[in-house]
């Protein structure tokens, strides 16, 4: 279960600069994927070996001045209502004003714990205003620079204190079945796929795009398959995204993808793979999940005898390097094909679950590797002694040798494909750590 932390506060006290400060740790979120879902404003923030996301709610504010109080008002409630632990943010300079003292307020009668970070504490004079703080009645205010990351630390070390722990999320949710998420841009499919699979009209559909708000978790239980089936709400790009509602079913759907297991993401037949795809491929990706690509309304494309084989290649380039994802085309009207979803998706998770002995690995990696050695780097020699299967949610391996910190990404990806030959990770990330033996 991963924990949600959001950034709250009135228009221009930083949140935007502690958000890409908090995100920025991991250069892995930074990636120039045009029309990217939610990036400015979800990312994952890596802390002292935890790991969480972050949402900003900045972006999210009515133009118009009249609507402010309103405005703000609702989307801190929302905010507050979908995540674990809100960071409230205030600016040193202008005190408390009344927009700070009303957030106060919702955040004291929501019972969820919050750290108040005062901004723009950038010189030793301006730490005296801090204290005024304290009059909000929400603990300790943390004195920061968002521009600089003064006090940051601090601050980030009071939200791993406050967030609840894994090991409690774990005991809540006991035996934990597979969860399969269904994703992809509003009006693809998604509910129609779920409906069908559940052999009855558990959601409502519509061919009005935006009709699903929440992702609405069924237990599926036929087939010979079991698990947790999430329909999601579509993920628009950012400058479609208007109403309060919407943002909602947006943090809703992205939380579904970090909750699950396995993502079903669902592209139009017609329209082929958009940018706005890839940002969602990009988003299960970035997770670490795994994933089954699904071309729903093949019925509508007119077809010859290669048309699949080239549409599957077209897509195939788009994904690289991840040209292993399982492809399946289908007509959720006609219900073509819609059980090898299922297949799909549990044999994908089978890989993503699977637990290889580190006999096994070393036995069948160490010939590999004595065959194509990693480059000696100015005349040293690197030499890898065994390779072990790390206790990962996600397929994640350790190799250990001599000298880790001169074996490049090249080589990275030839021990990747070398495991991908060997064991079945189809659909699945790979995470590979060079260790120092």
């Amino acid at each position: 279960m991963n924990n949600l932390v959001a950034i709250v506060g009135r228009p221009n006290v930083g949140k935007s600069t502690l958000f890409n400060r908090l995100v920025g740790m991991r250069q892995a979120i930074v990636d120039n994927v045009s029309g990217v879902t939610r990036d400015r404003h979800y990312g994952k923030c890596e802390w002292s070996g935890h790991e969480f996301s972050v949402v900003d709610t900045g972006g999210f504010t009515v133009n118009s001045d009249d609507v402010f109080e309103s405005a703000i008002r609702s989307q801190v409630m929302i905010a507050i209502e979908e995540s674990d632990l809100v960071i409230f943010m205030v600016e040193v300079a202008t005190g408390i004003t009344d927009f700070d003292a009303e957030i106060a307020d919702i955040l004291r009668r929501s019972g969820k714990p919050v750290v108040l970070a005062v901004n723009k504490v950038d010189t030793s004079e301006k730490q005296y205003g801090v204290y005024e703080f304290n009059a909000l009645g929400l603990g300790e205010p943390f004195s920061i620079s968002s521009a600089t990351g003064s006090g940051t630390g601090d601050l980030l070390d009071a939200v791993l204190e406050k967030l609840p722990s894994d090991s409690k999320v774990a005991e809540e949710e006991g035996p934990r079945l597979p969860h399969i998420a269904v994703v992809g841009k509003p009006n693809v499919g998604k509910s129609s796929l779920t409906n069908a699979l559940l052999g009855e009209d558990r959601n409502i559909v519509t061919p009005v795009a935006g009709t699903t708000r929440d992702a609405i978790s069924t237990h599926y239980n036929k087939f010979g398959h079991e698990f947790m089936l999430v329909d999601t709400a579509g993920l628009r790009k950012k400058s479609k995204v208007t109403e309060d509602l919407e943002f909602y079913s947006v943090m809703r759907a992205i939380r579904a993808i970090e909750n699950s297991d396995v993502c079903i993401l669902m592209v139009d037949a017609s329209q082929g793979i958009e940018a706005q795809d890839m940002s969602i491929f990009n988003i299960i990706n970035r997770n670490r999940k795994g994933c089954v690509l699904v071309v729903n309304k093949w019925d509508t494309v007119v077809k010859d005898n290669n048309t699949m084989k080239e549409y599957r290649e077209a897509i195939q380039r788009r994904l690289q390097p991840y040209n292993d994802i399982p492809i399946i085309f289908t007509s959720v009207l006609k219900k073509q094909r819609i059980l090898d979803v299922l297949d799909a998706a549990q044999h994908v998770y089978d890989n993503y679950s699977r637990r290889i002995s580190t006999s096994v690995l070393n036995e069948a990696l160490l010939p590999e590797i004595e065959n194509y050695p990693p480059p000696a780097w100015k005349g040293k020699y690197i030499k890898i002694k065994y390779i072990t299967q790390l206790p990962t949610a996600f397929p994640a391996f350790a190799f250990f040798c001599n000298l880790p910190q001169y074996i490049r990404d090249p080589y990275k990806r030839f021990l990747e494909n070398k495991l991908r030959e060997h064991f079945d990770f189809q659909g699945c990330p790979l995470q590979i750590f060079i260790r120092q033996k």
